[in-house]
């Protein structure tokens, strides 16, 4: 017999670094899992990816139970990482922070495909091209 769902909570967490505080704590603790063994499940999954930020999809059983599932990087964080800036636009239809070519911005599709709700790797493309347009990132040739 299947186990009854309690919730599902996503967050995004650091690799390797998850502990018992905020935000993990309250987001999971009133649920009724246990922090500790959720942080050290998580960290050795995360492991390999040190530095990323990781997004965990976290379904809680009512017996206390729970299985995650990774995700990839946020792409707004990946385009960042390829375009080398700090952060974002505050204005990005005037000021243009960075640039990335069209063989990273397929880089980066291939990276979200899973994630993503694209039929084809040109329909993530565009996703991400959004993305970028609106972080005022150029998509240059």
């Amino acid at each position: 017999m299947a186990k009854k769902v309690k919730a599902v909570v996503k967050l995004q967490i650091a690799a390797g670094r998850a502990n018992p505080a905020p935000p993990i704590g309250p987001a999971l603790a009133s649920h009724g899992i246990n922090l500790m063994q959720f942080c050290k499940d998580y960290n050795a999954r995360t492991q390999s990816r040190m530095g990323e930020i990781v997004p965990a999809e976290i379904t809680i059983f009512m017996d206390g139970s729970y299985r995650f599932i990774l995700k990839s990087p946020p792409t707004a964080i990946l385009l960042k990482k390829y375009a080398g800036v700090p952060k974002g636009s505050s204005e990005p239809n005037r000021n243009k922070v960075g640039k990335v070519t069209r063989d990273q911005v397929r880089e980066i599709a291939e990276i979200k495909m899973k994630d993503l709700n694209a039929i084809d790797i040109e329909g993530a493309m565009r996703q991400i091209e959004g993305t970028a347009r609106n972080m005022g990132i150029q998509i240059v040739d």
